[in-house]
């Protein structure tokens, strides 16, 4: 059975066969041991894995910050912020993507500041445009107007602009749509 010993290979073998919801519970039982940090990192990982699979973001996202938070090298440290902050983005919620993304940039020199930073904004961009083509209009306007409150260039700002316009005029926010027409909106 599982132990704070086991080894990954063991894990495999223990959770081969077995349904996601078994893995679940065997991996989050085993997380629950003192276990060297390879160890942790594997079944974290793995955790991580089935919790996106099954569309659990959030739970996913708690994998790797647990991930980042003991990993020793910044360069590991800031992938698993960043990943963990692309799985709130994905979940909607914002406000804990950019403790996240903070996190990470936190940790970077400059050059590694503007690349997470430029990521993070392509997470957004790409999961407005999953969106859109979802007819999930209202979640793509939230995506886009969390977009306008970033440092973004002007270019972007307009044509982030015109998108969150078709979207405010298809879901009937017209109080919106006139405010962001006329500039009030930023």
């Amino acid at each position: 059975m599982l132990n704070k010993n086991i080894s990954k290979e063991e894990i495999e073998k223990t959770l081969q066969g077995k349904g996601d919801f078994v893995k679940i519970d065997h991996l989050s039982e085993l997380l629950k041991e003192n276990l060297p940090f390879e160890t942790k990192k594997y079944v974290c990982i793995k955790l991580a894995d089935i919790y996106e699979e099954k569309s659990m973001l959030v739970d996913a996202a708690k994998m790797y910050e647990i991930i980042g938070i003991a990993a020793v090298a910044f360069s590991e440290k800031m992938k698993y912020y960043v990943k963990e902050a692309e799985l709130f983005i994905k979940a909607g919620q914002f406000e804990r993507a950019d403790e996240a993304m903070k996190k990470a940039i936190g940790l970077g020199n400059a050059s590694e500041k503007t690349e997470i930073y430029f990521v993070i904004k392509e997470f957004y961009k790409k999961q407005a445009g999953v969106y859109e083509r979802e007819l999930r209009r209202n979640h793509a306007a939230k995506m886009y107007e969390k977009l306008l409150e970033m440092k973004i260039s002007e270019a972007e700002r307009e044509e982030i602009k015109e998108k969150l316009l078709k979207m405010y005029e298809k879901l009937g926010k017209v109080k919106e749509f006139f405010n962001l027409q006329k500039g009030r909106l930023q």
